[in-house]
């Protein structure tokens, strides 16, 4: 592991990251906030998945989340969206595929197979590299994240009730395998085949009987993407079937940037630090 750069705030270090993946077979970059609380031990981890097109960056930019974890004591830990570089595979004119689009699966079509695998990037080989190198506590760890990456941080937390002690999400894709902006990446992803979509689809993966005890999410509603892309209420009775809570807050007025979600990045620190003790 490389360190790309380090910065004090509010008494934590704010750092970058980069190494050599096996799980995408390229270098990856990733940024980890830790918090001053973690001079006397390890500190609950919180994931923060980020959405289409962006890197690790963004949310360590425009997130505003370092003087809550600070107070609180949390870990920040935000992966890349998608490998990069040169010789993995992209569609450079398409913002919903490729680089930056990894939508946290594992490919098993060429020529993506050999790159995007984002899903076990997240849930093995990043997570052994945090337990590492960080003073982080393993055993309290919990996920969130935005659009994509609040799709992410669903499925994950579905898939791995047992490491994750809560989840939440700003404006997820509710349900990939029928969104116009998402069917065809997992299409290219996974295969015509729809019944390998499933695995990664909230939804379906609810229908199909995974379970995680309740869910945070918050949905502006004036995002332009609400009624062909996220469409939350798919998620609510999806939720409601399966007996799962589910705080659904619809937030009047609010779009889909990072002004929505800085707004509300305090209320979800605080959902996941009472659940991680």
């Amino acid at each position: 592991m490389k360190t790309v750069s380090t910065s004090k705030s509010h008494g934590g270090i704010q750092g970058v990251y980069s190494h050599a993946s096996e799980a995408c077979a390229c270098d990856m970059t990733f940024a980890v906030f830790v918090p001053p609380q973690a001079k006397n031990g390890p500190v609950p981890v919180l994931w923060y998945l980020s959405g289409l097109t962006c890197t690790h960056a963004n949310v360590m930019d425009k997130g505003e989340y370092r003087r809550l974890a600070a107070e609180l004591g949390l870990i920040i830990v935000c992966p890349d969206t998608s490998p990069r570089g040169e010789g993995v595979a992209d569609e450079k004119d398409n913002w919903q595929f490729g680089s930056g689009a990894g939508f946290y699966v594992d490919a098993t079509q060429q020529p993506f197979a050999a790159n995007y695998r984002i899903y076990s990037y997240i849930t093995e080989e990043l997570p052994a590299l945090i337990a590492a190198n960080f003073p982080a506590d393993m055993s309290r760890q919990a996920i969130f994240g935005h659009s994509m990456g609040g799709h992410g941080a669903l499925t994950i937390a579905l898939k791995n009730p047992e490491r994750f002690k809560s989840c939440s999400a700003f404006a997820p894709i509710a349900q990939p395998s029928t969104a116009g902006w998402s069917k065809p990446a997992l299409e290219k992803y996974l295969g015509a085949d729809e019944a390998a979509w499933r695995a990664y689809d909230t939804t379906l993966l609810i229908e199909d009987g995974k379970r995680f005890p309740e869910f945070l999410v918050d949905q502006g509603s004036a995002d332009s993407f609400l009624q062909e892309g996220l469409r939350p209420w798919l998620l609510d009775e999806a939720c409601k079937k399966a007996g799962i809570g589910l705080t659904l807050r619809m937030q009047d007025g609010y779009d889909h940037s990072y002004n929505f979600i800085s707004t509300f990045m305090d209320d979800h620190l605080r959902w996941h630090a009472a659940r991680l003790g």
